[in-house]
């Protein structure tokens, strides 16, 4: 039993940030992900037979988003709206001057309310491709759709992400932030 745990540490572990980004993402609420990612580690444990070895981050964010589609069908009358928590999303960079710091606040601000507003099939594929740094395969096996699914998913989210951002009223903005901004 002591070298099964140790296996599963050894996959699952490493992979903790990622998963409760992508909970984060999903559930729009901390407290939320917390819970869907304690479930989905409670399940991997469960299931951790089924682990055909190699990569263990795809595995595990696979379980996490069917864990949190679990989650919403149990919770459907709860749709909680937390705020962002710029703390954990976002990377400081303190040489930069107060107002620089202030409009990259601003932007993020920004990219964060468009990115929330996409419907949920957008949001995963732009935070497990642009946030989680995964393959269009790996994406795929995830989300459990074809990989061409997953190009027009991407596609549409961009542009769905550039015509709310544009729509915010200043151009310049939208033309500054771009995915690759996350």
């Amino acid at each position: 039993m002591e070298s099964g745990l140790r296996n599963f540490e050894d996959a699952a572990l490493p992979h903790l940030r990622a998963a409760y980004n992508l909970a984060r993402w999903l559930t729009r609420n901390e407290t939320d992900a917390e819970d869907v990612v304690q479930e989905a580690y409670l399940r991997a444990f469960r299931l951790f037979d089924s682990f055909r070895g190699g990569d263990g981050r795809p595995w595990l964010l696979a379980i996490v988003r069917n864990t949190f589609y679990t989650w919403k069908q149990q919770n459907k009358a709860i749709e909680l709206q937390t705020s962002f928590d710029e703390e954990i999303h976002t990377v400081r960079e303190n040489h930069l001057d107060p107002e620089t710091r202030l409009l990259e606040k601003a932007n993020s601000e920004l990219l964060r309310q468009a990115l929330e507003e996409l419907p949920a099939e957008f949001r995963e594929v732009i935070v497990l491709r642009e946030l989680e740094g995964l393959s269009y395969k790996q994406i795929a096996d995830v989300a459990e759709i074809p990989v061409g699914t997953v190009m027009s998913r991407l596609a549409r989210a961009r542009k769905r992400l550039q015509q709310s951002l544009t729509c915010r009223g200043n151009k310049e903005t939208s033309e500054e932030l771009s995915v690759g901004a996350f």
